[in-house]
């Protein structure tokens, strides 16, 4: 008993080392949004600020980026529940069902080499889709377009999560009468929730940090995201570093608020607890 003590501790120390250091990113930028410019640019630059500003978010505010940050929720929430809505059907499709020729194994593999593919490899035929359709310039085209990853990402996370469904509660559902749309809603969604949440909140964070199809097919300031705009304040004559921070601290806020408010259900798809 007295063994597991040292060995407990060991582990709590570990643990806050990791923390700390994958913390100390926004903590230096949420330092450096504080110091006035004639600070972070020293060579002597220190952690904490010798003076405290707000004149980086008093700048963002005169800016009114909180319209950015709506244009991102936005695209990260639709992108999110296109991308499970199909996702899910099909996952639950290539688990349950019997393909002939190995043709569920051929389409997992032309999945796989879609999600590889570089993101600017696709961009010009990705723009003459978007002008066809009319949704160029337009954050349901940005929806559209952030599928080609968002989606395979997500159908190759639920497709292990629903192969864990035991198949013997959807085969008593059958024998009552249940028809395949009941047991895929009443059935397979409510045991797969932590599964769910896992893949909403990965694919939820790709979509917010996502800048290359935003920069190449947002033209209006108007719809730009906040990872467009941060690009905005880098330009041949200075780099903002103080705004760069500050919006950096404040795009951080909404994931570290949805990790907290479903980190139970995170954990536990993450996990791979499914009960």
């Amino acid at each position: 008993m007295d063994n597991d003590r040292p060995a407990g501790l060991v582990r709590v120390i570990s643990a806050f080392l990791v923390a700390a250091l994958f913390a100390l990113p926004l903590v230096w930028a949420l330092a450096t949004s504080l110091k006035p410019p004639g600070e972070y640019v020293s060579a002597s630059a220190a952690l904490l600020p010798r003076e405290f500003t707000l004149m980086h978010y008093e700048a963002l505010a005169d800016s009114r980026v909180w319209r950015l940050a709506l244009n991102s929720l936005a695209v990260t929430l639709g992108t999110t529940a296109l991308a499970l809505a199909a996702a899910l059907p099909a996952a639950y499709a290539l688990a349950r069902f019997d393909f002939p020729h190995r043709l569920d194994a051929l389409f997992l593999a032309f999945v796989l080499l879609v999600k590889l593919t570089p993101p600017i490899v696709l961009a010009v035929p990705l723009y003459q889709v978007l002008r066809t359709l009319g949704l160029l310039d337009t954050l349901a085209g940005l929806v559209l377009v952030n599928q080609i990853y968002a989606m395979p990402f997500a159908l190759w996370m639920l497709l292990g999560f629903v192969r864990d469904v035991p198949f013997v509660y959807e085969e008593a559902a059958a024998i009552d009468g249940a028809g395949l749309a009941r047991r895929i809603v009443q059935i397979v969604i409510p045991i797969l929730g932590p599964g769910l949440v896992a893949t909403g909140v990965l694919v939820a964070i790709a979509a917010w940090n996502e800048f290359l199809f935003a920069f190449l097919f947002l033209q209006s300031p108007a719809n730009f995201t906040l990872p467009t705009y941060v690009a905005t304040r880098i330009n041949e004559d200075e780099t903002l570093w103080g705004q760069l921070s500050a919006i950096g601290v404040l795009a951080s806020l909404p994931i570290l608020a949805l990790i907290g408010f479903v980190h139970r259900a995170l954990s536990r798809g993450f996990a791979g607890g499914l009960n």
